[in-house]
């Protein structure tokens, strides 16, 4: 497979997972009381915002790539 179709299809992807979850979820443990045999912690889900933008330009420029990688061959 050439790099370029790889390329492609790999931001295809990207593009629409972008597009679809709009953000990366992850969860943190934090400690709040830590009083020797005593412990207690909380989870705290943070999000971090993907642009509507930053996933349609990575789904275009993989169609664009896609396109010119079969046009070579």
């Amino acid at each position: 497979m050439k790099p370029i179709l790889f390329i492609g299809i790999v931001l295809i992807v990207l593009g629409a997972m972008a597009l679809i979850y709009q953000g990366v979820t992850y969860t943190t443990h934090e400690k709040i009381i830590d009083v020797g045999p005593i412990q207690a912690s909380a989870e705290t889900q943070k999000k971090v915002p993907l642009s509507p933008l930053f996933g349609g330009l990575a789904l275009a420029g993989g169609i664009v790539m896609v396109i010119v990688g079969r046009k070579k061959s």
